[in-house]
């Protein structure tokens, strides 16, 4: 094991962990990120190898100066990286490179068919927006319930599965909650889809870098269709994020986007198309996140997955564990089965506004969160209770304050001692609540406490 129950090892491969934030008192300490779910810093081997690499850095696939060629052959055996480390089957899958998450389900939303009738996207009530607005313009969308707790309801899926069973196309589900930390058991969800016909799709923004995925594992109904995921989340910035589904998928049609590097002969009135994934990869491609991104997934893949998921569970009880002893503080989602979850917690301190909570944290700890609704806005509203009527005047007037949380999410590279650090600041700010009210509140006008 590369960790042990303090302290991980992990943590001397990520750059920047150390360096020192001013408080509101100008004192300088350490930072705390919690904020991982959102982005991730960069490893040291991923801005090693983009420096390495720099002064080959050319155009890819026009040029046949020797730095040209070098970065075609270093941005074509990225593909070979990353399929490895997802399990695609790269004799069928093909591998687009896009911005970002976001883009890869918007890009599949227009590549996608309606073969035979089939209409239906399934969502669930638990995604992050990009996995459900960007189905709404084209196709119909319903969503699959969530229980009491926050976890999706496989029952509720396969009725509804039954339900659209002749229309049904595709079900897209995120691997793992931003909101709530919970693990969907995709496998399980995908023998499902495939029993009546539809493909699935797997939301990996929260998944690649924190647990170990297979596209294609030993029983050949359980494959994974399409997969999306975002670099940045997982210690590669520089902007790149990855679509990997059937190339057939992607053959016939138009591009979303059109430009250089996606046709093969062009007249003004005719068009052919290359063939995927070029066909998807409009104008001068991203080599530099594309290297960052390689980087990333041999040192993750060097560290093994398995070993990270098993360090950040270790994370999540702890902190669990410590938060459910802080006065007046409520935990979202179950607290009892640590099972089937990764170190996103989300919570509220009864009488203290989420965003003034979130600047505490910052400014009188050094601690970095996020709050808010973690775009899953509906997802939010049923964990929180939210009535419709709630929604309804903040629809109507959207200077009033939002419901939301404040969340914490762990990286491989964060410590038990941090989150010792983060229960004594919440047991601190729970107890002098007044304090800390009179202090923070009057910053904004948006704050107003029931």
């Amino acid at each position: 094991m590369l960790y042990n129950n303090d302290f991980p090892i992990f943590r001397s491969f990520v750059h920047g962990v150390d360096i020192k934030i001013p408080l509101a008192d100008n004192k300088y300490v350490p930072e705390i990120n919690f904020d991982n779910a959102a982005t991730t810093p960069p490893l040291k081997t991923v801005l090693s190898e983009v420096l390495a690499f720099s002064p080959m850095y050319s155009s890819i696939h026009r040029g046949t100066g020797y730095k040209s060629r070098y970065s075609s052959y270093m941005y074509e055996k990225s593909r070979e990286i990353i399929g490895e480390f997802v399990g695609a089957d790269l004799n069928k899958d093909t591998i687009v490179f896009v911005k970002n998450a976001t883009e890869a389900i918007n890009k599949l939303s227009y590549r996608l068919d309606k073969k035979n009738g089939r209409n239906v996207i399934l969502s669930t009530n638990m995604e992050h927006h990009s996995n459900d607005l960007p189905w709404r313009k084209r196709f119909k969308v319903d969503y699959i319930d969530i229980d009491d707790n926050g976890r999706l309801s496989l029952s509720d899926l396969e009725y509804k599965l039954k339900k659209y069973s002749h229309t049904i196309r595709l079900v897209t589900v995120t691997g793992i909650s931003n909101v709530t930390g919970y693990i969907n058991p995709i496998y399980t969800i995908a023998e499902l889809a495939h029993k009546y016909n539809a493909e699935i799709l797997v939301d990996g923004a929260q998944l690649v870098a924190h647990a170990p995925i297979n596209m294609h594992p030993k029983n050949p109904n359980n494959h994974i269709d399409y997969l999306v995921f975002s670099a940045h989340k997982m210690y590669a910035p520089f902007g790149i994020g990855v679509l990997i589904g059937p190339r057939k998928s992607f053959e016939e049609g138009d591009p979303d986007y059109a430009g250089g590097g996606t046709v093969e002969i062009v007249t003004h009135d005719y068009v052919k198309w290359t063939k995927p994934p070029h066909k998807e990869e409009a104008g001068s491609p991203n080599i530099i996140g594309v290297i960052a991104l390689s980087a990333a997934m041999k040192t993750l893949k060097n560290l093994g997955l398995q070993n990270i998921h098993e360090y950040e569970k270790i994370l999540t009880k702890y902190a669990i564990e410590g938060l459910k002893l802080i006065p007046d503080l409520k935990i979202y989602g179950d607290t009892n089965n640590y099972t089937d979850r990764i170190g996103i917690i989300t919570f509220n301190i009864k009488g203290i506004h989420h965003e003034i909570l979130a600047n505490i944290l910052s400014y009188e700890a050094g601690i970095a969160v996020r709050n808010g609704c973690f775009c899953a806005h509906p997802y939010l509203h049923k964990l929180l209770n939210v009535s419709n009527e709630v929604i309804e005047k903040r629809i109507k007037n959207s200077n009033l304050p939002h419901p939301g949380m404040v969340r914490i999410s762990f990286g491989m590279y964060n410590s038990k001692e941090e989150i010792n650090i983060l229960i004594n600041a919440l047991n601190n700010i729970s107890n002098n609540k007044n304090y800390y009210l009179n202090k923070y509140e009057k910053k904004s006008a948006r704050f107003h406490i029931d």
